[in-house]
């Protein structure tokens, strides 16, 4: 997935000939032939299947495409002022606006617990979440989701496995969620429910989580195969937060090795920034990368098979459809989320260092 200004997606052409699975459009306004743009760009693609649009559209600080979908309240505002069923029509309104002018997938919701003032460089949520409170943002997260869903929007839910009281910006440097047991308890029942709820798309932070892996979360198969996939035993997309991210970079990996790393613990789709300057350099690597790390063998081919196809399976999704029937989406499996947080980890997947 490579990154875009929404007032200039022509600037990916190149990378669309090469068939990346998504765009994901920056910036804090768009185009109002923003759909006519992105129709060029699938014009180009290699195979045949468009690319999946992405952007950032959750409400209050967090827009990329205000001028065209309207404003939206901050979650912690939707919250505060509306009831579960108000939140779903909201979703279902920015959805269709989202869908009309082109975009498929919205980042969005955020379910970590968060009650402090930011967003901000020492809090990174803020007002971006729903509430301290793990029922309230899971029934206020989720409502936003159906609504989406509705329109034809996938929704990504973020950031797993809960960044709410981290300890600071990954996008900046190194920073760890509350230790595991505290999440337990309290960031990861949100997640948990979404899962149950068969929400189809799960990004994962790039923080450390203490009491269960040093590494950041998003290269961490503890964490992707062991919590996400054999706990929750979410069958969803698994995405990355951004692979440029300090958090990275500080644990030594570059763009290259961080996707690689990705996929070895269990991601399907690769998020990562980069300017319009380096994206050809940046993108060109981490496909090198990653078909060096298949031929050798230290990335196995059923592995980036498996995840290429969760990357179409989640595309199918984006087409318009009712808010899902009964409290589950269809292929994905239905869990009690307390219940699916009671097991240890004592037989989950170890994560694998860069270069074991």
């Amino acid at each position: 997935m490579v990154p875009a200004q929404a007032e200039d997606v022509s600037a990916v052409s190149a990378e669309v000939q090469m068939g990346v699975g998504g765009i994901i459009l920056y910036g804090s306004s768009g185009p109002e032939n923003l759909a006519q743009q992105l129709a060029s760009l699938d014009a180009l693609v290699p195979s045949g299947e468009p690319p999946s649009v992405m952007t950032d559209e959750e409400g209050g600080a967090v827009q990329r495409l205000s001028n065209l979908v309207g404003p939206l309240p901050s979650a912690r505002q939707m919250a505060d002022t509306m009831s579960p069923q108000q939140i779903q029509q909201l979703g279902l309104s920015a959805g269709e606006r989202l869908r009309a002018v082109g975009v498929t997938v919205d980042l969005a919701p955020v379910l970590d617990l968060d009650g402090g003032p930011g967003p901000s460089a020492t809090d990174l949520d803020g007002t971006r979440s729903f509430s301290t409170s793990a029922a309230t943002a899971a029934a206020d997260g989720i409502a936003f989701a159906r609504g989406l869903i509705a329109a034809g929007v996938a929704p990504v839910v973020k950031h797993f496995p809960g960044l709410g009281s981290s300890t600071g910006n990954t996008d900046d440097g190194p920073a760890s969620t509350l230790p595991y047991f505290q999440l337990q308890t309290g960031g990861l029942l949100p997640f948990a429910s979404a899962v149950s709820q068969g929400l189809p798309a799960v990004m994962v932070a790039d923080a450390s989580v203490p009491g269960l892996t040093n590494l950041p979360a998003s290269i961490s198969s503890t964490v992707i195969q062991g919590v996400l996939r054999q706990q929750l035993h979410f069958q969803g997309l698994v995405m990355t937060d951004s692979l440029s991210a300090g958090a990275l970079s500080a644990a030594g990996y570059s763009v290259p090795q961080a996707a690689v790393a990705a996929l070895r613990a269990g991601a399907d789709l690769l998020l990562f920034n980069a300017t319009s300057a380096q994206l050809g350099a940046v993108t060109s690597a981490t496909i090198a990368a990653i078909v060096a790390a298949v031929q050798s063998g230290s990335l196995p081919r059923p592995e980036l098979v498996a995840a290429v196809s969760q990357v179409l399976s989640f595309k199918g999704l984006s087409q318009p459809q009712p808010a899902i029937a009964g409290g589950r989406a269809v292929g994905f499996r239905s869990n009690d989320p307390r219940a699916q947080l009671r097991a240890g980890p004592s037989e989950w997947p170890e994560d694998r260092h860069r270069g074991s």
